[in-house]
């Protein structure tokens, strides 16, 4: 008997072997844990404090108070208009955070790749999981389609068998029925001859 096709098996015999991997690997209770080194620990901080709004007061009242010492300021001007020794300190603090961020962004990126790969594992052992399940259910609905069927067909014999005894008994009672009055039509004509 062929089956039809929304009751045959969905799943491979290959992905069937990737989902029993899966399962050993149980990606969904063994999340991706990255180790990180001395550096980068320093680049994440570097970039969390450079990145944060009390870096940016800080520095700013640090500039302005640099400016004004030095365009106000009644002693020597350490650093008079236009302010080379400044640009040269934000020069050198942007050579440097400017890579450590870089590292600290890569780092983040390769904890999302590692992430991704990870849901993607969950998912795609999730969606095999459901294929898996509804190929078992489908094996189930289709032997109690036969056993429902078997059923059907023994109950409509019983009842056809059913039929034909009470066909036979009525059959019986109507020919007795037929006689009885034959017969006491018979006894009233030769008691009253008229």
């Amino acid at each position: 008997m062929r089956q039809p096709k929304w009751m045959r098996p969905r799943v491979s015999k290959e992905e069937f072997q990737m989902l029993q991997r899966l399962r050993d690997q149980e990606p969904a209770r063994h999340p991706p844990k990255s180790k990180m080194t001395m550096g980068d620990r320093v680049a994440d901080t570097v970039a969390s404090t450079v990145g944060s709004w009390r870096f940016i007061i800080i520095q700013s009242i640090l500039l302005s108070l640099w400016i004004i010492l030095n365009v106000i300021a009644t002693i020597k001007h350490w650093d008079p208009y236009p302010f080379i020794l400044l640009n040269l300190m934000l020069s050198f603090q942007a050579a440097y955070t400017a890579p450590i961020i870089m590292m600290s962004q890569n780092r983040q990126s390769n904890i999302d790749r590692e992430r991704s790969e990870h849901d993607y594992q969950v998912n795609v052992k999730a969606e095999l999981e459901v294929e898996l399940l509804q190929d078992k259910m489908n094996i189930l609905r289709e032997v109690e389609i036969v056993e429902l069927t078997q059923l059907v067909k023994d109950q409509q014999q019983r009842l056809q068998r059913m039929e034909e005894l009470l066909l036979q008994r009525l059959d019986a009672i109507t020919a007795s029925k037929d006689e009885n009055n034959l017969n006491s039509s018979r006894s009233h004509q030769e008691s009253n001859p008229d």
